[in-house]
């Protein structure tokens, strides 16, 4: 019996994606990793990996990537990972929405519109064919200062949810992998510039805590080898029955107990690790009224509303 193949997205090197096409390679399975810049693939390229172009924010990529698949493998795709994702981090109440439309435009809509494209080419699979899809544990948790990404995974997730019914009927399994903290250069691409709250930011008062939090540095100590993680993950991918869900990564296992646990559960460990901790200790030092009054953020969010005239 021939190998089954599977693409999988965001594969640019030193990230979760080369690392998991690597282990599927390895597994036995005909790999075809892709990213939106083919010269960022050379990692999975010396293991002697097919690569394709794809954008997942370009309908035309997404179409020309399922032509290059086509003609690859004769007309058909067993598994598709949808890996792609961008990262974002800032309180909520600075949050950039035209960033927040890009984030949503990779993480949601170009995840589903990379499913709907290939969808033709999974339902000719006789090889158990099956979408995973990377929503990270971020998608069930209210981790401060990384709003926006966090409601993108969440949505996600709930796209995999309602596909894995749709999908069902027609023999094509749906996973959601819930992946935990792996060490990548996920946190220094997904900002691309080091992450700083912008001026008057109500959070001003423990800045130091507050962006090392938006760096990512929180994650990082007990961050799983990226290579271990995805070994488990083909494993997991690569059982007749597949789990639904599955969850791998640091802290994975210890985020699924907590969906069984009340929403606050883990809000005091969230608190000590993003610096909000810090930030109650200053008001409670120095009072609410100060703290909001030395930040600015007032007037910059009345003068953003037009009701205050600019300074000159």
């Amino acid at each position: 019996m021939s190998k089954r193949t599977a693409l999988v997205t965001g594969c640019s090197d030193d990230g979760m994606g080369s690392a998991l096409a690597i282990a599927l390679h390895s597994a036995g399975f005909r790999v075809i990793a892709s990213a939106r810049d083919v010269n960022k693939l050379s990692e999975v390229r010396s293991r002697g990996i097919e690569t394709v172009a794809l954008d997942v924010q370009s309908e035309k990529s997404i179409q020309e990537a399922v032509l290059q698949v086509s003609d690859l493998t004769g007309g058909s795709l067993d598994v598709l990972i949808n890996n792609a994702g961008i990262g974002y981090s800032a309180p909520l109440s600075d949050t950039s929405i035209t960033k927040s439309k890009e984030i949503f435009d990779v993480n949601v809509w170009g995840l589903l519109s990379t499913t709907q494209l290939f969808l033709p080419l999974l339902l000719q699979s006789k090889k158990n064919p099956m979408v995973v899809n990377n929503t990270s544990i971020d998608s069930v948790i209210s981790a401060p200062f990384s709003g926006v990404y966090n409601a993108s995974k969440a949505a996600a997730a709930m796209i995999t949810g309602n596909l894995r019914l749709e999908l069902s009927s027609f023999g094509i399994k749906v996973i959601d992998l819930k992946a935990g903290g792996v060490k990548t250069k996920f946190w220094v691409n997904a900002n691309q510039v080091e992450p700083k709250l912008p001026p008057n930011s109500l959070y001003t008062a423990a800045s130091t805590s507050i962006e090392k939090c938006m760096r990512g540095e929180q994650y990082d100590a007990n961050a799983v080898d990226r290579h271990t993680w995805a070994k488990a993950v083909a494993s997991d991918i690569s059982k007749s029955s597949p789990p639904l869900k599955i969850w791998r990564g640091d802290s994975a296992f210890l985020i699924w107990i907590g969906t069984f646990l009340p929403m606050t559960a883990f809000d005091s460990t969230l608190k000590k690790m993003t610096g909000l901790a810090e930030l109650e200790k200053q008001i409670r030092v120095q009072g609410k009224d100060k703290i909001v009054a030395d930040s600015g953020f007032v007037n910059k969010a009345l003068h953003r509303a037009g009701l205050v005239a600019s300074s000159s």
